[in-house]
């Protein structure tokens, strides 16, 4: 990309242009790296953006975000788990009662929004965080904090982990896959993101907070997967609100790509479903790319050299959240949707990018799409994680708003922006 305006622009200023992985993002996303020379000599190159993010109107993506992530966690849960092999769920089943327990497949809408895993382990993360006032949290540090708050609604490598840190272990080692067998499952995919949105248009230093929590839980392909979400989040912060926002998501996607090792599942899974997308005549046809990924990421794994190993697996939902994403081309309603009925875990990837998109968009967008809709502040994380705080004493039904989640993730961007040698200003933030 090549920005040359020196305005401000939505909640960000773009001045200079971004020389080094604009090339990077704009490659073939089919094509292979030649070596290992050209990848690195396109990382490295210097990369000449400044960013002014505004600190309120950041603070109020980050409300949004999490509102966002809530409402596409809950729908999606509708149809978790319920079609993992053919028949898959289509458009026409929107509406209908073919969700868990009959329940209709519609969006769920939630007064004070109830923690799942898709959100209750992030909020752990920034609760450690914003206690220590660290952004690097450390082995003990992530052990101690799981052992006080991480005890219950816990499966998959997640469960593996919290019973290895019984055991004595530390991260990285509770997600070392002889002694957690479960390393390659999708639980790190969905409990890291945050670290994204904490470095805002600060990808390198986004990885370097998310590497220990994501390797708690994830190893080889799985902790891929999780880093492209959490480059995602970071990169979102420079997506250019004129410009068409499906090319941006597609902008951004490359680039968060190509930071991912070409020989990992994950790089597969993403250049696939990239050139699906990107293929396509009909942008409304996702079903034909969710049939595809079944193809060749379940159905004939064993040909293609992969493995299937469930349908809590990292890439095969994976493949599902991106194409949630591409083909949601930034429509959060369309986003949503796509993700649940995509099939497998349905709740979990329609969560990350239902998330990614408030976060692009803002309230004002959420609130225009659902206008008969009241977008509830108040979070009850003591559904899962009971021995956290309580912020609302006078609440019966709730332990936190997200106007003020999104205040404490401001104060750890400021340490974020330092650290990336940009300039924390009271209006907002420069980032180099």
């Amino acid at each position: 990309m090549h920005f040359v305006r020196t305005r401000r622009v939505g909640h960000f200023l773009v001045l200079p242009a971004l020389a080094g992985l604009a090339g990077c993002g704009s490659r073939d996303p089919g094509r292979a790296w030649a070596d290992t020379t050209e990848r690195r000599e396109c990382l490295a190159a210097p990369a000449a953006t400044s960013i002014h993010l505004d600190r309120a109107a950041y603070a109020e993506r980050l409300r949004a975000m999490w509102i966002g992530t809530c409402l596409a966690n809950w729908t999606g849960l509708r149809t978790e788990g319920v079609r993992i092999t053919r028949p898959f769920f289509t458009d026409d089943d929107w509406g209908k009662p073919l969700g868990r327990d009959g329940a209709p497949i519609d969006f769920v809408f939630q007064d004070p929004w109830q923690a799942d895993d898709d959100t209750d382990i992030e909020y752990v993360y920034l609760h450690l965080m914003t206690e220590a006032r660290t952004l690097h949290l450390s082995p003990a540090q992530i052990r101690d904090g799981w052992r006080a708050h991480v005890n219950d609604f816990i499966w998959v490598s997640n469960r593996r982990a919290r019973d290895l840190m019984e055991r004595g272990r530390l991260p990285p080692d509770t997600s070392d896959p002889a002694q957690n067998p479960d390393a390659l499952q999708i639980d790190a995919q969905l409990t890291t993101e945050i670290f994204g949105a904490l470095a805002p248009g600060m990808p390198d230093l986004a990885l370097r907070i998310a590497n220990l929590p994501i390797r708690t839980t994830a190893r080889g392909h799985a902790a891929h997967a999780a880093e492209f979400h959490v480059l995602l989040y970071s990169l979102a912060a420079t997506v250019d609100p004129e410009k068409p926002r499906r090319e941006e998501i597609v902008r951004i996607v490359r680039e968060a790509r190509q930071r991912l090792p070409d020989t990992s599942k994950a790089a597969d899974v993403i250049d696939f479903v990239l050139s699906a997308y990107l293929a396509a005549d009909d942008k409304n046809d996702w079903e034909s790319t969710r049939d595809a990924i079944a193809r060749r990421y379940q159905e004939g794994a064993p040909f293609r050299g992969f493995v299937y190993r469930g349908f809590t697996e990292s890439a095969i939902n994976l493949a599902t959240g991106l194409m949630a994403l591409l083909f949601g081309e930034g429509n959060f309603v369309r986003t949503v949707q796509i993700g649940t009925l995509s099939g497998w875990d349905s709740d979990n990837g329609t969560a990350t990018m239902g998330g990614l998109v408030a976060l692009l968009g803002g309230l004002d967008e959420l609130r225009a799409a659902f206008p008969e809709k009241t977008l509830s502040d108040r979070y009850h994380i003591h559904r899962t994680r009971p021995t956290l705080p309580d912020l609302l004493p006078g609440d019966p039904d709730a332990e936190d708003t997200f106007t003020d989640v999104a205040r404490r993730m401001v104060a750890l961007v400021d340490l974020a922006v330092k650290e990336g040698g940009g300039e924390v200003t009271t209006s907002g933030w420069e980032i180099r």
